[in-house]
């Protein structure tokens, strides 16, 4: 017991001595002048961000952009030190105001380099949205070969190429064929989990299911449509079916749905390294 209490105390010390290190004036500077924004781009969602006085204000038009600028001009402030947290890092930086950019030499635009950043242990978070992408961009690259399972329809043809897993992340590698002349615009493409048999006595059950993330948005296509989605792992029992269904805008009956079985979940192929 005497030892675990000595390794805890030594622990402590050296975490201690660790974070005393970070210090304000080792941040990196930005400065903020009074008639300009400053726009900090991260590589990944932002979760959290504090501005440690309230003459700066923030906000995050989209979920990887911090924003902020000084309220009024009556708001002074001498430093300020802004922490933005992703969703497996955190950075900070120290803000000074500065009068005016009249010279238009101060930086608008802030890449939060990974030198700035420091890792993060979020329990929550299992893959960045940085590493999904990655991971799905590989799989983009491969050459999908013979589908596991595919429909055809008015001229379309649903082709689901490959199901991974990787921890607990399934990657659906899904295409579709257009051998027509017309154009497809999407309306939408929902994943659904559905009975699989359906009698005329039985009330019809679907559960929406969403993708985790989706590499490409692709509004329409000409002839071949390629895309790949993630899903948190999925559990559902033997009689009911996932289905991808698309549908196409306007007065169309163009509409094409695949569907895998639970088994093609279980005998999904592991991620290629």
């Amino acid at each position: 017991m005497k030892k675990y209490l000595l390794l805890l105390a030594a622990f402590i010390v050296a975490a201690g001595q660790a974070f005393a290190q970070l210090n304000k004036r080792d941040l990196p500077v930005v400065y903020l002048p009074e008639n300009v924004s400053v726009h900090f781009v991260s590589p990944e969602p932002i979760r959290f961000v504090d501005i440690s006085v309230k003459g700066i204000s923030g906000d995050l038009p989209i979920p990887n952009i911090l924003r902020i600028h000084t309220r009024d001009s009556l708001a002074r402030f001498n430093d300020a030190v802004v922490t933005i947290t992703g969703e497996k890092f955190i950075a900070q930086y120290r803000v000074v105001p500065c009068p005016d950019d009249r010279d238009g030499t101060v930086q608008t635009e802030i890449a939060v380099e990974p030198s700035a950043c420091r890792p993060l242990e979020n329990p929550e978070v299992g893959l960045s949205q940085l590493e999904l992408k990655a991971n799905a961009l590989r799989l983009l690259a491969m050459k999908p070969g013979h589908p596991d399972e595919q429909v055809k329809a008015f001229g379309l043809q649903g082709l689901l190429y490959h199901i991974y897993t990787l921890g607990d992340y399934i990657f659906l590698d899904i295409g579709f064929r257009n051998q027509t002349r017309l154009p497809y615009t999407i309306d939408q493409l929902h994943f659904s989990i559905e009975d699989k048999k359906v009698t005329k006595a039985s009330t019809v059950q679907s559960v929406v299911v969403t993708p985790l993330f989706v590499l490409q948005d692709i509004p329409a296509f000409d002839q071949y449509y390629r895309n790949i989605f993630v899903f948190k792992k999925l559990t559902f029992p033997g009689n009911k079916v996932f289905c991808i269904g698309l549908s196409e805008k306007q007065l169309s009956g163009r509409t094409l749905t695949l569907k895998a079985d639970y088994k093609d979940l279980l005998h999904a192929d592991v991620f290629p390294r």
